[in-house]
């Protein structure tokens, strides 16, 4: 009797991703890690004890996540996908390294997707359950995270999550979008950073050192900004683990 076929693509669960310190700290957690590049787009496969996950780095923006989101299911069709990485707070009692899981996702331009998920929100210990909102830029100021707020009801906003969520729900594809705080509402980004960003996720280091010849003390900014990423993607990772676990457990 032939042996039953066994996809070697197939992933239990998918992430996505757009920078790379953004998910580090989780595949550490993971074992027999592999890296490959698809297009344009870097993948990573491991496993978190018996669970295969599946990673795509998608870059910076929209229209890359959405590209890359689907090369996802295309290539290991993951029943769920989770939109993770950092989101900029846009509520001033947030703190750098809170996580904010979401129950739906919208954009600037009137277009929002539910998402049924039932987390028990907990701001005590740094967890917030609401609505995420996507930018079609980085919201480097505080001024405007709290219009932001203030006009949609959000908590946290970044440039992914939506396109992920649209590519999942015409793929039928469970979705969650869980993101980890990396810049407060305390004070406003440098003006450095959507330029040093390329939008494959890469640091520009032409941009960075032109930066730092105009402004020198855009360096002690940009230190403890990556600093306060590295704290953010080091919560995620925990909040991450407990999650792939929960989700995986699920279906079996």
């Amino acid at each position: 009797m032939n042996e039953p076929k066994v996809d070697k693509a197939h992933a239990d669960i998918g992430l996505v991703c757009a920078l790379p310190m953004e998910i580090q700290p989780f595949m550490d957690r993971c074992e027999h890690v592999k890296k490959y590049t698809g297009g344009s787009y870097v993948f990573r496969g491991g496993f978190l004890d018996r669970i295969k996950v599946a990673v795509v780095q998608t870059g910076v923006g929209f229209a890359r996540a959405r590209a890359a989101t689907q090369a996802l299911i295309d290539a290991h069709s993951p029943p769920w996908v989770l939109s993770v990485g950092f989101s900029g707070a846009l509520k001033a009692e947030m703190k750098n390294g809170d996580i904010v899981v979401a129950t739906s996702v919208c954009d600037l331009h009137g277009q929002e997707l539910q998402n049924d998920v039932h987390f028990p929100e907990d701001p005590e210990h740094g967890l917030y359950v609401g609505r995420i909102i996507n930018t079609d830029e980085i919201v480097r100021t505080v001024d405007e995270k709290l219009k932001l707020a203030e006009q949609y009801d959000a908590l946290a906003v970044d440039l992914e999550s939506l396109a992920v969520a649209q590519v999942c729900q015409a793929a039928q594809k469970g979705f969650m979008a869980i993101r980890a705080i990396s810049d407060d509402c305390s004070v406003d980004l440098p003006p450095e950073i959507i330029s040093i960003l390329g939008e494959t996720g890469a640091v520009r280091a032409g941009a960075a050192l032109g930066a730092v010849f105009k402004r020198p003390e855009s360096v002690k900014e940009m230190w403890k900004m990556r600093g306060d990423a590295s704290r953010a993607a080091t919560r995620l990772a925990s909040f991450l683990d407990g999650v792939v676990v929960q989700l995986y457990e699920a279906r079996h």
